[in-house]
């Protein structure tokens, strides 16, 4: 049984506490938990989060979005510094920087990040995912795929919610075809683009991907594979008690919420997978710091007016460190060069005028550029100094083998 405490809540999490009060899991304490509560079992109130630091109190702390602020940010980063558990609402923030600070903290403190996103290990995930295989293979009943939509259908179709929403499909779009290497937005004009936004991505496998957002009908997400022999279409309602279909045949009843608590039992090393070898790996931390990034692309996308290349890079202390440096020793060499200049100047205005003390200072410019540069290349050796250790990501972390 896991001792459950709250930060904030949403739907979301709710789902997810009560898959947990369901299979005997216990809700031990909550703070901040609003409206998206509902008509949950009633959970102890606690004024402050510190009680969540301890591991004696809580097994695990799920992190919800509602009413999100700064303060629960930095309760959020030091409960990763503390090596807590922890099961995270998608997207908490939509900071890349954030995301990728967090991703770094649990490297180093081995804090287990678990996002909700259940919908990629939906069975019909894997279905698609399979054809799109068997497609580039040449077999198969659909031939080869020409492209892929994706119609996310919202009530609310604000900025917030469509990124927000583009933030959790992306991730099945990653499951399904690969991590996209180019983003591009369509719409009339960047104000008002958000109630038909329409993003263009593309994947290594060579299959265009476009998703669109469009007027709430039943809410929820279509995902149509097209090719010119026939498509596949599978309709995932937002509704929990909605079953997915493929072409309109029902899937067997998924829970959400059950599929985040058994990601973080696997995460726990608590139990082990009972899905096939190639199924869907659960998403890690480092999947939902992607996802966030790729929708903070999006505005820059529509600002611009044109497709963005997108970069994987692996954010660790020794890339940050190389990127400072390089910034610096830019910074330093522009400075080394003004410093010339000024320090002639004043050594020549100050013979003139008979300033000794100064013109001997002016006079020491050289020796100490060259004690400037001497230290900003002694800074160079302390990676070489602190024993590099390899850091293999967690299990949840881990790319499918094929």
């Amino acid at each position: 049984m896991l001792r459950c405490g709250l930060l904030g809540c949403d739907a979301a999490i709710a789902t997810v506490a009560a898959a947990a009060v369901r299979r005997g899991d216990a809700l031990v304490m909550g703070h901040e938990v609003g409206r998206a509560w509902g008509r949950q079992p009633p959970i102890p109130r606690i004024e402050s989060w510190e009680p969540l630091l301890d591991p004696q109190v809580a097994d695990v702390v799920l992190v919800g979005s509602d009413d999100w602020s700064d303060r629960r940010a930095q309760a959020v980063r030091t409960l990763v510094q503390a090596g807590r558990p922890l099961v995270l609402s998608q997207p908490l923030e939509l900071s890349m920087l954030w995301a990728y600070e967090l991703d770094m903290i649990r490297r180093d403190t081995g804090a287990v990040l678990v996002p909700c996103l259940p919908d990629r290990l939906h069975p019909l995930v894997g279905r698609l995912r399979d054809a799109v295989e068997a497609a580039i293979a040449g077999v198969g009943d659909l031939g080869p795929i020409e492209s892929i939509h994706c119609e996310r259908r919202l009530a609310d179709r604000t900025k917030a919610a469509v990124l927000s929403a583009f933030c959790r499909d992306v991730d099945l779009v990653r499951a399904v075809v690969g991590d996209p290497e180019r983003l591009s937005t369509l719409a009339a004009a960047a104000d008002s683009a958000w109630p038909s936004l329409a993003i263009g991505l593309t994947s290594a496998m060579g299959i265009p991907t476009r998703w669109q957002v469009a007027p709430a009908g039943v809410p929820g997400l279509s995902i149509r594979l097209q090719s010119a022999a026939a498509e596949a279409v599978v309709v995932a309602p937002d509704d929990l008690d909605v079953p997915w279909t493929w072409n309109g045949v029902r899937s067997e009843p998924f829970d959400r919420g059950r599929a985040t608590l058994d990601a973080l039992d696997l995460a726990l090393g608590r139990g082990t997978s009972s899905r096939a070898v190639d199924a869907i790996p659960a998403a890690g931390w480092s999947d939902a710091a992607r996802a966030i990034e790729l929708a903070e692309t999006v505005p820059r996308s529509l600002a611009r007016g044109r497709a963005i290349d997108l970069h994987r890079e692996e954010y660790t202390d020794l890339g940050t460190f190389r990127g400072t440096m390089a910034s610096l020793g830019c910074g330093l060499i522009m400075l080394a060069l003004v410093v010339v200049i000024v320090a002639t100047l004043a050594a020549g205005v100050a013979r003139e005028l008979g300033w000794n003390a100064v013109s001997g200072i002016a006079d020491a410019w050289p020796a100490i550029v060259l004690v400037v540069l001497g230290l900003f290349l002694a800074l160079q050796v302390i990676p070489l100094l602190i024993r590099g250790r390899d850091d293999p990501p967690p299990p949840q972390d881990q790319a499918r083998k094929t």
